[in-house]
């Protein structure tokens, strides 16, 4: 195993693949570096030496620019680097586009996999019926119907943690020390109806928006459920408004036909102020509900060809090797898909910072490059107009790992996306409709990115991550991929694929994205729930369009 890599043949930044002691001679591309302070795994060093004010270079790109001096071998951290990137600009693209050359998919257009077919011709990975409020008024009334629910038909998870609790109280009552209490060794996973057994799941997606706010912000919201409910992963939906907040029924159902014009999926829309009680209410709308699984039950699944995929990809809890591994990996499964024409989504645009212009030379057409210009532009001007910056996107976590300015994670993000033509690019919450790449613009907030995933339609994302994270959503399956087999170990739990075997050489990027492709084509088939699926991880968080990086 190297002890170190570099990138890109124009990077002067090495990142350290294990603890490089002080004193060590590394040879990275056949140069020769004398380290002179210890390298931790996953941090960069100097490849040259750096006067204050030089341009650092990983992936190929701009990172930063030292803010002192750095010797040759010497520790890359935020004191001596600060954030910089290249700029972009679309002037002087042209339409004419040099032919990609994808990988060859010939052993996989016979490949299939198990999906739905919805009545508008899309195609789900799974099954689920939707209870939404189109207000925070509705929350309490929402959480009434998921006891009764859960607890009826068997789709709330079994936990071990309500024994230990009793277990704990037990020992407090009989003046016992706490410690002797012990929470079970059991698994905590979702329940399966054994009334409903073609149907997924109930999905409750509570929230905290809907009126008070501007009236963007409610339109937005009602975009945003438009998606999930004409979602191909929904079989139909049952909505509480209160009646008289800013996001109207009204604007729902043409948000909805927006999406799909020929909408006949069932769709019960109850209005709290036009019952007599709040019985009344949560009776009829519970009626309503179990009349929508009886329907939702009669769906079968039937072989798709892989084009029926519209993959999201997604990172979270970065780490230095996010971009070399994990990414790199989901990156080559997005080339395969693409290649056999199914769609592929790219989000998170403050975590795109310094590789506009590549993405912008990747546009199928001008038009597009315009548009993914002035979206990702208008993002960045909102950021700047309260004080804030792309800049400030990384965490604590992400800087301890490696990820020392925004450029340096953003570059390692993109790869993700792979490498074929951008198709299109969707302001939040647009629905992907183009097969090949898209842009989506979300924040880099995971949950809010991955809930505007599912809204533009994806029906499986691909997760990476290097530090752990327990995220999920509710309506699509969500595939987590560590960067690292220390944290594949470590959190076995919640990671469903290491790509560790890049770091220590033991195994291909192109091998990998191929076993998880197989491992995708199982999870979308529902013959395997991923780990978040299995532990209930049904984050949904919309995105109030303030600046959230």
């Amino acid at each position: 195993m190297s002890r170190a890599l570099l990138i890109d043949p124009r990077d002067n930044l090495a990142v350290a693949l294990q603890t490089i002691s002080r004193g060590s001679s590394i040879s990275v591309n056949g140069i020769t570096v004398e380290v002179i302070e210890e390298i931790p795994v996953k941090h960069k060093f100097a490849t040259e030496f750096f006067e204050e004010g030089h341009r650092a270079i990983q992936y190929g790109v701009t990172v930063g620019v030292a803010s002192r001096p750095i010797e040759k071998g010497g520790l890359i951290t935020t004191e001596n680097l600060n954030f910089a990137a290249d700029g972009y600009s679309v002037g002087g693209q042209s339409d004419e586009k040099p032919e990609w050359k994808g990988p060859d998919v010939s052993d996989l257009r016979s490949t299939t996999f198990q999906g739905i077919r919805r009545s508008d011709g899309s195609v789900g990975t799974a099954n689920h019926w939707l209870v939404i409020p189109l207000v925070f008024c509705e929350t309490r009334n929402i959480e009434a119907m998921k006891n009764a629910f859960e607890k009826a038909l068997g789709y709330g998870r079994t936990s071990h943690y309500e024994a230990f609790v009793k277990d704990l109280a037990a020992c407090h009552r009989d003046g016992k020390s706490l410690d002797s209490a012990v929470c079970g060794d059991s698994s905590e996973k979702m329940g399966r109806s054994d009334l409903f057994p073609h149907v997924d799941g109930i999905k409750f997606l509570n929230h905290q928006m809907g009126c008070g706010g501007t009236r963007d912000d409610s339109r937005a919201l009602c975009s945003l459920l438009a998606g999930y409910i004409t979602h191909p992963n929904v079989a139909g939906a049952t909505v509480l408004s209160l009646g008289c907040e800013n996001a109207q029924a009204e604007d729902l159902l043409e948000e909805i036909h927006r999406r799909t014009p020929n909408f006949s999926k069932p769709l019960h829309i109850l209005k709290q102020q036009e019952f007599p009680g709040e019985k009344a209410l949560l009776e009829s709308a519970i009626r309503k509900t179990f009349s929508g699984l009886i329907e939702a039950n009669s769906v079968k699944r039937e072989s798709f060809p892989l084009s029926e995929l519209c993959i999201g990809v997604e990172c979270g809890g970065s780490d230095g090797f996010s971009g070399i591994s994990a990414n790199p990996v989901i990156g080559h499964l997005a080339d395969l898909v693409v290649a056999l024409g199914g769609k592929v989504i790219l989000s998170e645009f403050p975590e795109l910072c310094g590789v506009e212009q590549e993405l912008i030379e990747r546009c199928v057409s001008i038009e597009v490059a315009n548009r993914f210009a002035d979206i990702t532009g208008r993002y960045a001007r909102r950021a700047e107009a309260v004080g804030s910056h792309f800049s400030q996107n990384p965490s604590p976590g992400n800087i301890r790992d490696g990820l020392i300015t925004d450029a340096i994670k953003s570059a390692g993000a993109a790869k993700k996306g792979g490498t074929s033509p951008v198709v299109d690019a969707l302001d939040y919450p647009e629905k992907v409709t183009k097969p090949g790449l898209n842009l989506l613009c979300t924040p880099g907030n995971d949950v809010e990115s991955t809930t505007g995933l599912a809204g533009a339609h994806a029906n499986l994302i691909l997760f990476s991550t290097g530090l752990g994270t327990p995220t999920g959503n509710p309506v699509c399956p969500v595939i987590k991929i560590s960067s690292n087999t220390d944290l594949a170990t470590r959190l076995s739990d919640i990671i469903d694929f290491d790509t560790g075997g890049v770091i220590d050489g033991s195994a291909s990027i192109e091998q990998l994205a191929e076993d998880l492709l197989d491992l995708s084509i199982e999870v979308a088939s529902g013959r395997i729930l991923s780990k978040a699926q299995e532990l209930g991880q049904d984050d949904f968080i919309p995105w109030k369009r303030g600046v959230s990086l």
